[in-house]
């Protein structure tokens, strides 16, 4: 019985592990396509007042 239950607390214990490796490659996943996301609308912003840059700041 107490080596089931050793066996057992080892396996919770990697996939807690597995679990925890995952959650931290996700926020890094979801940092890396914000910041692509923030590069391609800065991107857009710039073309867009290229092409139309009669709805720029007049001065």
């Amino acid at each position: 019985m107490k080596d089931q239950l050793q066996n057992r607390l080892t396996d919770l214990r990697n996939e807690y592990a597995a679990g925890t490796k995952a959650l931290e490659d996700l926020q890094r996943r979801q940092d890396e396509l914000r910041s692509t996301l923030l590069r391609i609308s800065g991107a857009i912003q710039v073309l867009e007042e290229m092409l139309h840059p009669e709805t720029g700041s007049e001065g």
